[in-house]
């Protein structure tokens, strides 16, 4: 079973959705208990940094996901997900993250020009190959929602993609993964890289 932790950031139907797609047994929970108890587990969202680990800490979800990706099963951030990993964001000031990667979270730049939040279709540049992206040739296309980036300072950047700035779109530090796009709303480029993470989830890690 793959859990999909709900702190009330959104996004969790049509994560449900795609995994159910592609013949997983999935649940919505916050529940710690049935999150320790899963095979794999899936952090999405969208919204503020800030108000986003308010709601984790508030549901008491910060130590399970502390535990349960150092249990060494596989785990997915999504969007939102991704950037609470991280330490910290411009989007809240003085707002911890979760620590569990090393990198900041910045607001796309105002002087590109482009339309911010950046919302649609962008390529991304695979630098590492596997994981996520086993069997994703070329500049796979992928959908975008957000108007903070991630600079990742350390090297578990496996994917960029570029809007006024170059974005670590796709991270991954063992059995830790995540991305900034919606693989969920990604058409079948997305359903690849779920079913990558299904995969993971099947054999352990």
């Amino acid at each position: 079973m793959i859990a999909i932790i709900d702190y009330g950031a959104g996004n969790l139907q049509s994560v449900e959705k795609a995994l159910r797609h592609l013949g997983c047994q999935c649940q919505i929970t916050a529940d710690p208990g049935e999150l320790a108890a899963a095979q794999a587990a899936v952090l999405p969202g969208v919204g503020a940094f800030g108000d986003a680990m308010g709601q984790l800490r508030a549901r008491g979800l910060e130590e399970p996901i502390r535990r349960f990706v150092s249990s060494g099963k596989p785990f997915l951030g999504i969007c939102l997900g991704l950037q609470i990993l991280f330490e910290e964001s411009e989007e809240s000031p003085g707002v911890k993250g979760l620590g569990l990667l090393r990198g900041r979270v910045l607001r796309l730049p105002k002087e590109s020009g482009l339309k911010i939040p950046h919302i649609g279709w962008n390529s991304l540049s695979v630098g590492k190959p596997g994981g996520l992206f086993a069997g994703v040739e070329g500049e796979p296309y992928v959908y975008f929602v957000h108007s903070y980036y991630l600079r990742a300072e350390e090297d578990v950047v496996t994917a960029t993609a570029e809007y006024g700035t170059t974005i670590h779109a796709a991270v991954q530090k063992g059995n830790l993964l995540a991305c900034q796009f919606h693989p969920e709303k990604s058409g079948q480029v997305g359903l690849s890289l779920l079913e990558n993470f299904k995969a993971m989830a099947e054999r352990g890690g």
